[in-house]
Protein backbone atom coordinates (compact mmCIF):
# COMPACT_ATOMS: atom_id res chain seq x y z
CA UNK A 1 0.00 0.00 0.00
CA UNK A 2 1.39 3.66 -1.15
CA UNK A 3 1.86 5.67 2.25
CA UNK A 4 -0.47 8.89 2.39
CA UNK A 5 1.28 12.32 1.58
CA UNK A 6 0.61 15.05 3.46
CA UNK A 7 1.91 18.72 3.26
CA UNK A 8 2.31 20.42 6.48
CA UNK A 9 3.20 24.59 6.23
CA UNK A 10 5.03 26.30 8.67
CA UNK A 11 5.92 22.98 9.98
CA UNK A 12 9.14 24.05 12.05
CA UNK A 13 6.98 26.06 14.55
CA UNK A 14 5.40 24.57 17.76
CA UNK A 15 2.04 23.79 16.42
CA UNK A 16 2.94 22.98 12.65
CA UNK A 17 6.10 20.32 14.95
CA UNK A 18 2.93 19.03 16.59
CA UNK A 19 0.32 18.18 13.63
CA UNK A 20 3.60 16.32 11.44
CA UNK A 21 3.72 14.29 14.68
CA UNK A 22 0.77 13.33 14.94
CA UNK A 23 0.36 12.77 11.24
CA UNK A 24 3.45 10.27 11.21
CA UNK A 25 1.82 8.79 14.16
CA UNK A 26 -1.29 7.94 11.79
CA UNK A 27 0.64 6.64 9.38
CA UNK A 28 1.09 9.41 6.72
CA UNK A 29 4.44 10.78 4.85
CA UNK A 30 5.14 14.34 5.80
CA UNK A 31 6.47 17.43 3.95
CA UNK A 32 7.16 20.18 6.11
CA UNK A 33 7.66 23.61 4.48
CA UNK A 34 9.23 26.45 6.37
CA UNK A 35 11.03 29.18 5.64
CA UNK A 36 13.27 28.83 8.89
CA UNK A 37 15.63 26.92 7.27
CA UNK A 38 17.64 26.07 10.54
CA UNK A 39 14.52 25.11 12.48
CA UNK A 40 12.89 23.08 9.66
CA UNK A 41 16.33 21.00 9.89
CA UNK A 42 15.56 21.00 13.73
CA UNK A 43 11.84 19.38 13.32
CA UNK A 44 13.77 16.61 10.82
CA UNK A 45 15.82 15.53 13.13
CA UNK A 46 13.27 15.50 16.12
CA UNK A 47 10.41 13.91 13.80
CA UNK A 48 12.44 11.20 12.13
CA UNK A 49 12.74 10.36 8.31
CA UNK A 50 9.09 9.91 7.89
CA UNK A 51 9.78 13.86 8.02
CA UNK A 52 10.92 15.63 4.41
CA UNK A 53 12.02 19.33 4.93
CA UNK A 54 11.89 21.59 2.38
CA UNK A 55 12.72 25.54 2.60
CA UNK A 56 9.61 27.49 1.34
CA UNK A 57 9.02 31.13 0.98
CA UNK A 58 5.44 30.61 0.96
CA UNK A 59 4.46 34.05 0.30
CA UNK A 60 6.33 33.90 -3.08
CA UNK A 61 4.12 31.68 -5.38
CA UNK A 62 6.26 30.67 -7.91
CA UNK A 63 8.13 28.58 -5.32
CA UNK A 64 5.17 27.47 -3.98
CA UNK A 65 4.11 25.92 -7.35
CA UNK A 66 7.36 24.58 -7.66
CA UNK A 67 7.56 22.75 -4.68
CA UNK A 68 4.11 21.22 -4.94
CA UNK A 69 4.87 20.28 -8.40
CA UNK A 70 8.48 18.51 -6.70
CA UNK A 71 5.75 17.01 -4.66
CA UNK A 72 3.61 15.60 -7.05
CA UNK A 73 6.18 14.36 -9.03
CA UNK A 74 8.08 12.29 -6.52
CA UNK A 75 4.64 10.54 -4.61
CA UNK A 76 2.14 10.55 -7.31
CA UNK A 77 -0.01 13.12 -6.44
CA UNK A 78 -1.11 14.17 -2.84
CA UNK A 79 -3.73 13.36 0.12
CA UNK A 80 -3.37 16.64 2.76
CA UNK A 81 -2.21 19.63 3.02
CA UNK A 82 -2.67 21.59 6.33
CA UNK A 83 -1.67 25.47 5.70
CA UNK A 84 -0.49 26.07 9.42
CA UNK A 85 2.21 28.93 8.55
CA UNK A 86 0.86 32.03 10.04
CA UNK A 87 1.97 34.79 12.34
CA UNK A 88 0.70 37.95 14.03
CA UNK A 89 1.98 41.57 13.97
CA UNK A 90 0.57 43.74 16.96
CA UNK A 91 0.30 47.39 15.51
CA UNK A 92 -3.01 48.50 16.36
CA UNK A 93 -5.93 50.54 14.37
CA UNK A 94 -5.11 53.09 12.71
CA UNK A 95 -1.67 52.85 13.27
CA UNK A 96 -0.84 49.91 10.88
CA UNK A 97 1.66 50.47 8.61
CA UNK A 98 0.97 49.34 4.39
CA UNK A 99 3.89 47.10 4.68
CA UNK A 100 2.89 45.40 7.84
CA UNK A 101 -0.25 45.21 6.66
CA UNK A 102 0.63 43.27 3.09
CA UNK A 103 3.20 41.27 5.17
CA UNK A 104 0.22 40.06 7.39
CA UNK A 105 -1.81 38.80 4.87
CA UNK A 106 1.03 37.46 2.65
CA UNK A 107 1.90 35.13 5.43
CA UNK A 108 -1.94 34.30 6.69
CA UNK A 109 -3.88 34.32 3.74
CA UNK A 110 -1.95 34.47 0.33
CA UNK A 111 0.29 31.32 1.09
CA UNK A 112 -2.28 29.42 1.95
CA UNK A 113 -4.71 30.36 -1.20
CA UNK A 114 -1.26 29.78 -2.82
CA UNK A 115 -1.17 26.53 -1.32
CA UNK A 116 -4.41 25.49 -2.00
CA UNK A 117 -3.81 26.44 -6.02
CA UNK A 118 -0.90 24.34 -6.20
CA UNK A 119 -2.26 21.08 -4.20
CA UNK A 120 -5.35 20.52 -5.55
CA UNK A 121 -4.02 18.91 -9.22
CA UNK A 122 -1.80 17.02 -7.54
CA UNK A 123 -4.65 15.98 -4.86
CA UNK A 124 -6.73 15.36 -8.07
CA UNK A 125 -4.38 12.35 -9.31
CA UNK A 126 -5.13 10.19 -5.89
CA UNK A 127 -8.04 8.03 -5.10
CA UNK A 128 -10.15 8.46 -2.18
CA UNK A 129 -11.11 11.52 0.02
CA UNK A 130 -8.33 14.19 0.00
CA UNK A 131 -8.29 17.04 2.98
CA UNK A 132 -7.17 20.30 3.59
CA UNK A 133 -7.27 21.94 6.58
CA UNK A 134 -6.59 25.09 7.25
CA UNK A 135 -5.73 26.81 10.82
CA UNK A 136 -7.06 29.96 11.36
CA UNK A 137 -8.03 31.58 14.74
CA UNK A 138 -10.87 32.36 16.94
CA UNK A 139 -9.96 35.72 16.61
CA UNK A 140 -11.53 36.12 13.41
CA UNK A 141 -14.91 35.56 15.09
CA UNK A 142 -14.39 37.06 19.40
CA UNK A 143 -13.95 40.88 18.79
CA UNK A 144 -13.28 41.34 23.00
CA UNK A 145 -9.40 40.44 23.03
CA UNK A 146 -6.32 41.69 21.56
CA UNK A 147 -6.03 40.60 18.25
CA UNK A 148 -5.10 43.85 15.79
CA UNK A 149 -7.59 43.79 12.45
CA UNK A 150 -5.09 43.11 9.97
CA UNK A 151 -4.54 39.85 11.84
CA UNK A 152 -8.51 39.08 12.06
CA UNK A 153 -9.00 39.66 8.48
CA UNK A 154 -6.36 37.47 7.32
CA UNK A 155 -7.90 34.19 9.43
CA UNK A 156 -11.35 35.36 7.97
CA UNK A 157 -10.02 35.63 4.68
CA UNK A 158 -8.88 31.93 5.11
CA UNK A 159 -12.10 30.57 6.37
CA UNK A 160 -14.17 32.33 3.41
CA UNK A 161 -11.72 30.03 1.38
CA UNK A 162 -12.45 27.20 3.15
CA UNK A 163 -16.38 27.29 2.00
CA UNK A 164 -15.36 28.12 -1.56
CA UNK A 165 -13.43 25.25 -1.89
CA UNK A 166 -15.42 22.87 0.06
CA UNK A 167 -18.55 23.76 -2.06
CA UNK A 168 -16.14 23.84 -5.60
CA UNK A 169 -14.57 20.64 -4.89
CA UNK A 170 -17.01 18.44 -3.37
CA UNK A 171 -17.33 16.10 -6.15
CA UNK A 172 -14.07 15.62 -6.87
CA UNK A 173 -13.91 14.13 -2.88
CA UNK A 174 -11.79 17.47 -1.39
CA UNK A 175 -12.86 17.95 1.88
CA UNK A 176 -12.09 21.29 3.17
CA UNK A 177 -12.19 22.01 6.87
CA UNK A 178 -10.91 25.25 9.16
CA UNK A 179 -9.71 24.90 12.78
CA UNK A 180 -10.10 28.52 14.60
CA UNK A 181 -8.21 27.80 18.10
CA UNK A 182 -8.43 30.65 20.82
CA UNK A 183 -5.33 30.56 22.66
CA UNK A 184 -2.79 27.96 21.78
CA UNK A 185 0.53 27.81 23.59
CA UNK A 186 2.83 28.50 20.70
CA UNK A 187 6.29 30.30 20.08
CA UNK A 188 4.08 33.45 18.96
CA UNK A 189 3.42 34.11 22.76
CA UNK A 190 6.46 35.77 22.05
CA UNK A 191 5.24 38.63 20.64
CA UNK A 192 3.05 39.53 23.49
CA UNK A 193 3.29 41.66 26.51
CA UNK A 194 3.49 39.55 29.54
CA UNK A 195 -0.04 41.97 30.41
CA UNK A 196 -1.69 40.88 27.41
CA UNK A 197 -0.85 37.60 27.62
CA UNK A 198 -2.23 36.98 31.29
CA UNK A 199 -5.93 38.55 30.39
CA UNK A 200 -5.73 36.06 27.28
CA UNK A 201 -5.41 33.66 29.25
CA UNK A 202 -7.54 34.59 32.20
CA UNK A 203 -10.23 34.48 29.47
CA UNK A 204 -10.25 30.99 28.96
CA UNK A 205 -12.69 28.94 30.65
CA UNK A 206 -10.43 26.27 31.96
CA UNK A 207 -7.49 29.00 33.22
CA UNK A 208 -5.02 27.99 30.77
CA UNK A 209 -3.94 27.76 27.17
CA UNK A 210 -4.53 25.11 24.93
CA UNK A 211 -1.74 22.96 23.67
CA UNK A 212 -0.33 22.10 20.35
CA UNK A 213 -1.17 18.73 20.75
CA UNK A 214 -4.68 19.50 21.45
CA UNK A 215 -5.29 21.37 18.03
CA UNK A 216 -3.03 18.91 16.38
CA UNK A 217 -5.22 15.80 17.49
CA UNK A 218 -8.12 17.74 15.98
CA UNK A 219 -6.20 18.07 12.74
CA UNK A 220 -5.47 14.52 12.69
CA UNK A 221 -9.43 13.50 13.18
CA UNK A 222 -10.22 15.85 10.43
CA UNK A 223 -7.81 14.09 8.09
CA UNK A 224 -8.79 10.36 9.21
CA UNK A 225 -11.70 8.38 7.92
CA UNK A 226 -13.40 9.60 10.47
CA UNK A 227 -13.19 13.38 8.55
CA UNK A 228 -14.56 11.90 5.32
CA UNK A 229 -18.27 13.69 5.98
CA UNK A 230 -17.26 17.17 7.20
CA UNK A 231 -16.30 19.80 4.62
CA UNK A 232 -17.01 23.55 4.46
CA UNK A 233 -16.80 23.43 8.63
CA UNK A 234 -15.10 25.90 10.61
CA UNK A 235 -14.46 24.32 14.17
CA UNK A 236 -13.88 26.67 16.80
CA UNK A 237 -11.71 25.23 19.48
CA UNK A 238 -11.74 28.28 22.52
CA UNK A 239 -13.31 25.71 25.50
CA UNK A 240 -16.64 27.61 25.09
CA UNK A 241 -15.07 30.94 25.76
CA UNK A 242 -17.93 32.46 23.22
CA UNK A 243 -20.16 30.47 21.79
CA UNK A 244 -22.03 30.90 18.56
Amino acid sequence: MTTKVAVVTGAAGGLGRAISLKLLDSGFGVVGLDIDTASLDEAAKELGSGFVPKTTDLTDAKRVKQVFDEIAQDYGGLDALVNNAGTCFMSDFPDIPAAEFDKQMATNFSSAFHCCQAAVPAMLKRDGIKKIVNISSNGAYNFDVFDPPHYRASKAAMDTLTKDLARRYARELIAVNTIAPAMTETPLFGVLSEEVLQKAIDAMPHGRAMQASEIAAWVDFLISPAGDVSSGNIIILNQGRDVR
